[in-house]
């Protein structure tokens, strides 16, 4: 059986989906510095990591979430993944949208989705949860029930858990920043030294970033 959270967590690094720099930050759009930087959007140009990461969403829906009925994409980055999820397990497919259309219709989430149906939720990363629970809430306001949410990569950061908790929502990922980091040890990209301080980001990013400023 395949150890997804090690093997995807080892084809970010090798794709450089996932790059760590713990002594050279990077500045996110928020202006803060941060250690680590995600576009995990580069995945769907790699068809075998775009596979690996299919097969291991869809097992981990089967496992976690087996009566879902609808997968979601989150826009935009979870669209792609959905899709082939959707295809493996052979079930519909809607996508969220960050906000409902300004035109036409102003439908929020496209495709079809029925009152009461059980859906499942995906997208590429989970940080704090904030958009991907935009999602959550949206999908309950069109009347489905939302089993759950999945993703390729998440941070592991205190405020997911208490922000997923507040939504009653249930999450998980395939792989994980702890994977990440003893992929990035085994493989050299960090050195034992650098490990104390990439722990301390996930502890408190915002503290880490102004201290890193």
């Amino acid at each position: 059986m395949t150890d997804y959270k090690t093997e995807v967590a080892k084809r970010l690094l090798a794709i450089e989906a996932v790059k760590l720099q713990p002594n050279d930050p990077f500045t996110w759009a928020s202006g803060l510095k941060s250690p680590i930087y995600t576009d995990n959007r580069m995945t769907i140009a790699f068809p075998e990591v775009r596979d690996l990461i299919a097969a291991g969403l869809a097992d981990l829906i089967k496992t976690k979430y087996p009566d879902v009925q609808v997968i979601g994409g989150v826009a935009t980055a979870g669209i792609p993944h959905a899709a082939w999820v959707a295809q493996l397990l052979n079930l519909p497919m809607v996508y969220v949208r960050s906000k409902p259309k300004d035109h036409g219709a102003g439908k929020q989430i496209e495709g079809t989705l029925q009152a009461g149906q059980k859906v499942v939720l995906i997208d590429d990363l989970i940080s704090t949860g904030g958009s991907v629970l935009g999602a959550v809430e949206a999908t309950r306001k069109e009347g489905g029930e939302v089993l759950g949410v999945v993703s390729i990569f998440s941070y592991e950061l205190p405020a997911a858990d208490v922000n997923f908790g507040a939504a009653n929502t249930p999450f998980a990922s395939l792989t994980s920043y702890s994977a990440l980091l003893d992929a990035a040890q085994a493989n050299g990209i960090i050195a034992q030294q650098d490990l104390a301080t990439l722990i301390e980001w996930r502890q408190d990013p915002k503290a880490w970033g102004e201290k890193h400023a």
